[in-house]
This record gives structure tokens, sequence and C-alpha cells, in this order.
């Protein structure tokens, strides 16, 4: 059986691609958004106030997040430790 191979090109020279830095960025959220609302709801006291505060924290920063993990993946000293780390055992001397 044929096997199919995807490759992105991006990724291969800037780190992770756009889909995969999105995907990181919810679970990541998801994770976060729940102990800030438990954190909240210990401080407040109140489900309605805990809920809003982690409605508003879980958009906010899923998007910086996201920004960040774009910037990092554009810092040149970082795109060629990765191309180094692939390319490391693709020959042999």
């Amino acid at each position: 059986m044929a096997r199919i191979k995807i490759f992105d090109v991006k990724k291969r020279f800037y780190g992770d691609s756009n889909f995969h830095s999105i995907m990181k960025s919810i679970s990541y959220r998801i994770v976060g958004t729940i102990s800030t609302i438990v954190i909240s709801y210990i401080i407040t006291g109140e489900v309605a106030m805990a809920l809003s505060i982690g409605s508003i924290e879980v958009f906010a920063k899923m998007y910086i997040y996201y920004l960040h993990e774009r910037m990092w993946n554009r810092i040149s000293i970082y795109s060629r430790l990765q191309r180094r780390k692939k390319y490391q055992h693709d020959y042999q001397i």
C-alpha cells in the first residue's frame, strides 16, 4: 500500500504551520481558562463572575498566544536551530 506524505515547506523552514499553532492555542487555552475560572471562583465566590472573567480571558489570551507563536517562529536563531536539527542526520560521512 502506498503511503501519502504531505510535506509543508513552510514548516520545514519556519517551525509549526499556522493550523498547528491554532490547535495548540486552543488546547492550551482550554486548560488555562478552566484554571482561571476556578481561581476566579475561589477569589470572588460567585459562579457568574468567575464565568464572566473566564469568557473574556479565553479569547484574549488565545489571540495573544497565537501572535506570540507566530513571532517566535520568525526569530532567525530559532529557525536556524530548527533547520540544523532537521538536517543533522540526513547524511553520513
